[in-house]
């Protein structure tokens, strides 16, 4: 074994943490207690105690009667909250029938063109008494008024919605590519979704700022730090600029992280990120309200650690990597599939995903009390170690002018491209050891039972779609329409005219259309 062992961030680890490696170290102004500022131990004073994580499931396949199915399903097991996952046509604004979805339609989400398919989406799930949580982004407007046209319908109330959008561009352009329009176009739809959910859905979180995706493309631990607070740093001023006081959006801001296989290193992260963000919040933008300065996430496991060979042994990875996240105190957590390196998750592997969880709130006993390792002399020496470095990532970005420019100029693309090429090549080296892959492999992988999508799925979803444009009023539509156009050129807030127009049955792709022929379509950094 080599003399210096690092975290997957580079972080050289000690033999032995005593005393000597928290030298200075001031436990009142760097830890607190939970439920205190500056949150390193929690944002809760009971945490667990007081209520367990939501436990969510990430699902979404086919149309909208075939996931909801799965919904149902894993609502009956135990899950506390819904997570939907949409499939790419509907992610970047093409309608079923596009030519660009041929083929795509259902495959590694629900489509969703209309209102209909959202009703059918929650046909018999109370809206307003379970939590729903939409993996969407760049036609995160839609979506949310989408969720809110059905709610209407069903008479839930609207004030009562619960959940999240995603709603975070800019990793997008870093890491994940669903974009559809120029980056600063984008920032004024999301600061329109602040404004408007303020009011109409004040118990909505507006968005969900992800570094999972930038770590799933090969950040590291301290990247994905560093650049997830970097990019909610310039949502903030984008909303400031916008006019809007930051005690009554802020508290409504969530993150997004990844849980990866790295016990300690990532039990730092979280607390470390928590702890920036608070002061990020009071320090430099003088927030006043004590939830403004509270770093409230979600986490997924890592699916870039699942394995396609032996992928019985993604359950392990899976249980550690959730182990990482509620010690680390997350609010909100998904447990990925056994077999997510080969197909969508069957409901066997998903079930089991969940009952991970649960083991760990029940049986574990690790919820018992409030961020456990606090004190822990290695703990807390790579919490402090992981705040210096992101800060000094942060630091780098703010020296070329903030996120916006270092995006376009590709700085951020680049730092994660190149953790990626280091960690492939110390895989092939065989200095980073992925069982059963690089080593204590085995010659014959025995077949694995996936989950398939019937073909004739994306066939009944362009019929429903365009038997629902010949039905629909033209003129009512044609209107609605017009309606987004105005608004996206004379400034006023998107959100109503998008919410009328989907009460109009204008689909997300005649929507999404309707703002690119304003807004334009982003142009990549070619980053090599």
């Amino acid at each position: 074994m080599a003399d210096e062992i690092k975290t997957s961030s580079g972080i050289p680890v000690e033999r032995v943490y005593d005393a000597a490696s928290l030298e200075g170290f001031d436990p009142a102004a760097e830890l607190g207690a939970p439920g205190e500022y500056p949150y390193t131990r929690g944002i809760q004073p009971t945490m667990y105690r007081g209520r367990l994580w939501t436990m969510r499931q990430y699902a979404g396949m086919g149309d909208a009667e075939e996931s909801n199915k799965r919904y149902k399903f894993l609502l009956a097991h135990g899950t506390k909250g819904l997570s939907v996952a949409f499939d790419l046509p509907t992610q970047i604004g093409y309608d079923s029938d596009s030519p660009y979805a041929l083929g795509e339609v259902g495959k590694v989400g629900v489509a969703i063109d209309s209102i209909e398919d959202m009703q059918r989406l929650f046909d018999g799930i109370s809206l307003d008494t379970i939590s729903t949580s939409m993996t969407i982004n760049a036609t995160a407007s839609i979506l949310l008024a989408l969720y809110v046209a059905v709610a209407k319908r069903t008479g839930a109330d609207v004030k009562k919605l619960s959940g999240t959008i995603q709603n975070d561009l800019l990793k997008e352009y870093i890491a994940r590519g669903t974009y559809i329009y120029p980056i600063r176009d984008a920032m004024r739809i999301i600061t329109d979704i602040f404004a408007w959910a303020a009011t109409e859905v004040p118990e909505w979180n507006t968005i969900s700022i992800s570094g999972y995706h930038m770590r799933e493309a090969g950040s590291t631990a301290v990247q994905e730090v560093a650049f997830t607070l970097a990019n909610g740093m310039t949502y903030v001023q984008a909303a400031i600029d916008a006019g809007l006081d930051i005690d009554k959006f802020a508290p409504r801001l969530s993150f997004f992280f990844n849980a990866h296989n790295n016990f300690l290193e990532e039990v730092a992260k979280f607390r470390a990120a928590r702890r920036m963000w608070a002061r990020i919040m009071r320090e430099k933008f003088g927030a006043k309200n004590p939830r403004s300065w509270m770093l409230r996430f979600h986490t997924q496991t890592a699916g870039s650690t699942l394995t396609a060979q032996q992928p019985e042994n993604n359950i392990v990875r899976t249980a550690v990597q959730a182990m990482a996240a509620v010690m680390g105190g997350t609010q909100s957590l998904h447990t990925n599939g056994f077999d997510e390196a080969l197909a969508l998750p069957t409901e066997d592997a998903a079930r089991i995903a969940l009952r991970t969880q649960q083991i760990l709130a029940h049986e574990s006993g690790i919820a018992a009390t409030a961020d456990p390792l606090a004190g822990s002399y290695a703990i807390e020496s790579l919490t402090n170690e992981i705040e210096a470095r992101a800060n000094d990532y942060i630091a780098k970005v703010d020296s070329l002018g903030g996120m916006l420019k270092a995006i376009e100029r590709g700085y951020v693309q680049q730092e994660i491209q190149r953790a990626a090429y280091e960690y492939q090549r110390a895989v092939d080296a065989k200095q980073a050891i992925v069982v059963g892959v690089n080593e204590f492999a085995r010659d014959v992988e025995p077949p694995v039972p996936t989950q398939r999508i019937d073909e004739k799925l994306e066939r009944q979803q362009v019929e429903r779609l365009q038997a629902l444009r010949l039905r629909r009023d033209a003129g009512v539509h044609a209107a609605a329409l017009r309606a987004i156009d105005d608004a996206a050129r004379n400034g006023s807030n998107l959100m109503p005219v998008i919410l009328n127009a989907v009460e109009s049955y204008a689909t997300v792709g005649e929507i999404a259309t309707a703002l690119r022929k304003v807004f334009g379509e982003y142009k990549e950094t070619v980053v090599i």
